[in-house]
């Protein structure tokens, strides 16, 4: 344990004994687990119909909490938001001073309260039982008011905290939290969420980039180093090292990928032949003949798999024709955040 810290617990309590955090932690990680597989035995058709509820609304899922309950809420939505379910986030206070208006008719409303008897709530659930709307039940008290005013409820029970004093939300919070996480699986399977609808909804950043940043978007920059198999080794070497890729291409009159050189097949083939035979060389006569090849179209995460299968820094590029386009660089990747 730091010397500092050590001081400061003794200085705020002279009775203190040193006490082992890491073991702390390890205790509060295993007990809150252990209050989530219970929860998982709770679950029954009360899960199901909440699925269908929200499946079945041509409107969004608005869910509302008050306290830490609201937090959990903003982060549910969060979610669901992200993986193709329509959310929005009321307080429970603002709800009864005009808030409420948010509510559209095809909306499905989730409550959440651990115990589901808050004055709040109590106030609140009879103003939603008059409209339209499904209203789904999130709490750790199955018969609490808010429960039975609901249409279907997610049990969400702990039989304590894991804050030392049994007050502080922490247990409770993070069954709420894995139930939200549980209704946002069950909902990406039921509408068939794929990779490519998840990148439509988060474009920033470097997981952005990865869901939908292709190979063509990052060689745009790029020369196209190339020659034709009789190209002169004098010839190649000016080539590469002019597009400063480290490669070029060996290509036919039709743009066909016949081969590649890297500098490290040049630096190769110097050591194996003398002097005076090295201007005699061709393309053809030092280069890969079975290069490795990405096409333009594929995600650039795609080809930075690629590079590390085969523990190679580049790739040649070919368009949807089967023709050479360019090169993408291990460096390229790097600078993109992609890597």
């Amino acid at each position: 344990m730091d010397i500092y810290l050590k001081k400061q617990v003794k200085m705020k309590n002279k009775n203190i004994n040193f006490m082992n955090f890491i073991q702390v932690a390890q205790d509060v990680m295993v007990k809150e687990a252990q209050q989530v597989q219970n929860m998982a035995t709770l679950l029954d058709e009360n899960f199901q119909k909440a699925i269908g509820y929200i499946l079945n609304s041509k409107g969004r899922v608005v869910i509302t909490g008050i306290g830490k309950s609201a937090l959990v809420a903003q982060k549910i939505v969060a979610t669901l938001n992200s993986t193709g379910t329509p959310s929005a986030f009321m307080h429970t206070a603002d709800a009864m001073h005009g808030d409420l208006g948010m509510i559209c008719p095809d909306d499905v409303i989730i409550m959440i309260s651990k115990s589901g008897n808050t004055p709040e709530i109590k106030s609140l659930v009879p103003i939603l039982r008059a409209m339209p709307n499904p209203v789904i039940a999130m709490t750790g008290n199955v018969d609490s008011y808010m429960a039975r005013g609901a249409d279907c409820v997610l049990n969400v029970y702990v039989d304590r905290e894991v804050c030392p004093n049994n007050l502080a939300p922490t247990s409770s919070t993070t069954t709420q939290m894995v139930m939200g996480d549980a209704l946002a699986v069950a909902l990406q399977l039921a509408k068939g969420f794929r990779t490519e609808d998840f990148a439509r909804f988060h474009p920033g950043g470097a997981l952005g980039k990865r869901l939908y940043m292709r190979v063509s978007d990052v060689i745009s920059q790029n020369e196209r180093p190339r020659v034709s198999p009789d190209t002169p080794l004098k010839a190649v070497i000016g080539q590469i090292s002019s597009k400063r890729l480290g490669v070029t291409a060996v290509v036919d009159e039709n743009d066909n990928i016949c081969g590649v050189i890297t500098d490290g097949d040049i630096r190769r083939t110097l050591e194996k032949i003398g002097e005076e035979d090295i201007f005699a060389l061709k393309a053809c006569d030092i280069m890969t003949r079975t290069p490795k090849v990405v096409s333009a179209s594929v995600l650039a995460f795609d080809a930075v798999e690629i590079l590390q299968k085969y523990d190679i820094n580049n790739l040649l590029v070919v368009g949807e024709d089967g023709k050479y386009v360019g090169v993408i660089h291990i460096h390229d990747l790097i600078r993109e955040g992609i890597v």
